[in-house]
């Protein structure tokens, strides 16, 4: 690329970057996709801008609630920009331009780029949501819990079979029972040269308990607007619990009162529409709840999911992960469950988590089956250094 070519391409991107009004009117003249692109860009992120057709004609009079306009400009985003990028600039149009009232709008639904932030959005709507439009967003909500099912299901249940598999190996085994692999590599110290064999001193064999329940878990996620992501991820973690047959999952929400929604895993679409995101938070109130339901301490682990800002009352939440401890339940707290990291969170409670020896961190899907198996195991914590 020549020096003058150069300056051209530099200042094309410059103007792209700061708008007609940042470049001062001054810089090339922006035509074909160019042209698309800074219509789009100027459209979201001008000050009072409305996202307008293609052309650009409709700027000064803004969008109002014309759906068709905002599915011009959707098509057009997904035009010039990658995937990653029209996520997130359709996020910036939902708050930067109040653009919530037209996702009510089926056909607005059926042009959108579905992703996990949509869904809460989606779900922070339901109860204004049209009849017209339930079904377009159920759709659009089961599309994007299908594709998080693919992506984790299978790392999940291998993570947890190895977890469960290892639980339930015995060192008193029946004799076809034994396993003589781990058994020889467990006494290779015992070796008699003089006779070329291992004296089994130990011997390490499967359990018989391959169809029962070996490991209880209760899901306990907070169901405020600020979770609306990991509540997503939650409810397909969930439904893939509940598919393996050694483990009774329990799925509880909670904002200031608690829903049990263990009937309805094996549908999380089930889940997530029976939700209500915001409001207020009583985790004491739904810990309170978890700990009726449980049975069997020593096999139990307990996964609360929140950013820890507690309205009810602080004291006895902490008494009740306190209790549960003490009794053997494993208690694990995550800040969040998703991709972004974790929210704003009350600092003061995790580190009284932490005293309690249940350190509070943040976790994405990818880490999480990695995280449970740890639990059922009763090992350290896979915790993020970012944490």
């Amino acid at each position: 690329m020549t020096a003058t070519a150069h300056e051209t391409e530099r200042e094309r991107r410059w103007r792209l970057v700061l708008g007609p009004d940042g470049a001062g009117g001054g810089g090339p003249t922006l035509t074909g996709g160019d042209a698309g692109m800074d219509a789009a860009l100027t459209a979201l992120y001008d000050a009072g801008g409305r996202p307008q057709s293609r052309s650009g004609a409709d700027r000064a009079g803004g969008l109002g609630a014309s759906a068709p306009s905002v599915v011009r400009w959707l098509g057009d985003i997904r035009t010039y920009f990658p995937d990653s990028v029209v996520q997130v600039m359709q996020r910036d149009a939902i708050d930067r331009l109040g653009l919530s009232a037209l996702l009510l709008e089926p056909e607005l639904l059926e042009a959108v780029e579905a992703d996990v932030h949509l869904v809460g959005t989606l779900l922070s709507l339901d109860k204004a949501m049209p009849e017209t439009t339930r079904e377009t967003a159920r759709a659009v909500v089961r599309k994007v819990v299908t594709a998080l099912e693919q992506r984790l299901a299978t790392r999940t249940r291998g993570a947890l079979a190895g977890a469960l598999d290892r639980s339930a190996r015995t060192v008193r085994p029946r004799p076809q029972d034994i396993d003589w692999h781990r058994t020889i590599r467990a006494n290779l110290k015992n070796y008699l040269p003089a006779h070329r064999t291992v004296v089994p001193e130990r011997l390490i064999g499967h359990g018989r308990t391959a169809r029962a329940v070996k490991k209880d878990v209760i899901l306990c996620v907070d169901q405020s607007g600020s979770m609306a992501s990991s509540l997503v991820h939650a409810s397909v973690f969930g439904a893939v619990l509940a598919s393996v047959r050694a483990l009774s999952t329990r799925l509880v929400v909670f904002d200031t009162a608690v829903a049990d929604l263990t009937e309805q895993l094996d549908d999380p679409v089930d889940v997530l529409f029976a939700t209500r995101l915001g409001g207020g938070t009583d985790i004491n109130r739904a810990l309170t709840y978890c700990r009726s339901r449980i049975t069997r301490p020593a096999d139990t682990v307990v996964v609360l999911i929140s950013d820890l800002y507690e309205g009810g009352a602080r004291e006895e939440m902490l008494g009740q992960v306190s209790a549960m401890t003490a009794s053997g339940v494993r208690f694990v707290t995550l800040l969040a469950l998703s991709d972004e990291g974790a929210p704003a969170y009350d600092r003061e409670n995790a580190a009284a988590l932490a005293a309690l020896g249940v350190p509070a961190f943040a976790c994405t899907p990818d880490l999480f089956p990695e995280v449970m198996a740890a639990a059922l195991e009763k090992r350290p914590l896979p915790i993020p250094d970012t944490a």
